[in-house]
């Protein structure tokens, strides 16, 4: 994946979740949650993508 894909990736995430902290009426702690899934997210997504961590879709959760 090209290094310009990685950013405009990261800018749509990054206005998606400004848009809704700053737009969508939402108690705070809600935000909190939501901000830290998606940075989360977004951090292992990025690892992945880097090939720092194995294949995503590898990860199981469960039985």
């Amino acid at each position: 994946m090209p290094l310009i894909h990685l950013v405009i990736i990261l800018v749509v995430v990054g206005v998606i979740l400004w848009v809704i902290n700053n737009y969508i009426p939402m108690q705070s702690t809600i935000k909190r949650i939501l901000n830290v899934v998606v940075i989360v997210c977004v951090i292992i997504w990025l690892l992945s993508v880097f090939g720092l961590i194995g294949n995503i879709s590898a990860i199981h959760v469960g039985k």
